[in-house]
């Protein structure tokens, strides 16, 4: 172990269908770090922070912890974390939405007897600078897969209802947003992972991210299907990290993708895949009409970022508190730990 142990929180981004929850269960493997399925509850709790005023009254701290745990689509459920100790605890933390939201995590992790805690989602990618707000020491592991299969396998999922034109843009917006984050975050902050390699050389690529996280790489790294029960059963979209880490998924984009499909992506992205060494296979260039439906969706999805940005701005302005947490090691300030 390393002789100052980090508590530094850890957030895997990406687009979806990346590999995130096999990275997830990796980590979750580690003996030092908690990694839980996915919920709905910082970033909604982040928007609507203005709702439960000063935080620094106890009471408002116990009504947002309620919040949390009282509403279905925010999953707390999945936690397997006691509603009522939560709610307890948040009320006696930290007067900031960043610490309420942080004993959710801590919680989950002292119930796996683990001191670190991360969160894996893939639209964080969208949310990085509300997340550094809230968690200032935060680190960022970027899962990057090849295009075309994430195309493929996100048109595969039940919960996906967009066309190919708006699955081959999550892939153009999480690589856009990632390099946005790697020029504005410290080099111990971000870091990119392709998912080849982490197919490829398990061992190797996770001593690497280890080393990034400033943990010591332990076996049990290499067996995420020991941990698999993390991920609820129903999402059965999950299955293949239920098994041992295999390659074979990489490069199946062949067998699941119309010509017409790789065609698009390797049009719109041509640039951003020669950046990350995926080839072009030649696939016959998308037609007009292809073409114009993905700049449309490109224009919608920068117009989404720019409102939710300048809206983000108006709600900073009417803040009553910080919002960083103040629980770990780096961003602790004594006299703000305990509010009234």
């Amino acid at each position: 172990m390393p002789e100052h142990a980090s508590d530094r929180p850890i957030f895997i981004v990406g687009c979806p269908r990346s590999g995130t929850t096999l990275l997830q269960l990796m980590l979750h493997a580690h003996p030092r770090i908690a990694i839980p399925p996915e919920t709905r509850i910082l970033v909604h709790a982040y928007n609507r922070r203005l709702r439960f005023g000063d935080l620094s009254q106890r009471r408002n701290r116990e009504a947002l912890a309620e919040w949390i745990v009282s509403r279905p689509r925010r999953q707390f459920g999945d936690l397997g974390i006691d509603a009522a100790t939560f709610v307890e605890r948040a009320g006696d933390g930290p007067g900031t939405i960043g610490s309420v939201v942080a004993t959710v995590y801590r919680m989950y992790a002292e119930r796996h007897g683990k001191p670190r805690w991360g969160d894996k989602r893939p639209p964080y990618i969208r949310h990085i600078d509300a997340i550094v707000r809230m968690f200032p020491d935060a680190q960022f592991i970027h899962l990057i897969r090849d295009p075309r299969d994430c195309v493929a396998s996100l048109k595969e999922m039940p919960w996906f209802r967009g066309t190919t034109a708006e699955a081959v843009h999550r892939w153009a917006e999480a690589i856009d947003l990632g390099r946005r984050a790697a020029r504005r975050l410290p080099a111990d902050a971000y870091t990119e992972v392709r998912y080849e390699d982490l197919t490829a050389d398990p061992r190797g690529t996770l001593t690497e991210l280890c080393a990034f996280l400033g943990e010591e790489f332990d076996e049990a790294m290499l067996e995420p299907s020991q941990v698999a029960d993390v991920v609820p059963g129903h999402k059965h979209w999950h299955r293949n990290v239920r098994r041992e880490v295999m390659t074979g998924r990489a490069g199946s984009w062949t067998r699941r993708l119309e010509p017409w499909e790789a065609g698009l992506c390797e049009a719109v992205l041509g640039e951003r895949m020669a950046a990350y060494g995926y080839a072009p296979s030649g696939a016959p260039r998308p037609n007009r009409a292809l073409r114009r439906e993905y700049r449309k969706v490109a224009g919608r999805a920068r117009r989404r970022l720019r409102y939710d940005a300048i809206r983000d701005r108006l709600i900073r302005l009417r803040e009553p508190n910080p919002v960083a947490s103040l629980l770990t090691t780096g961003n602790r300030e004594p006299e703000l730990i305990r509010g009234n």
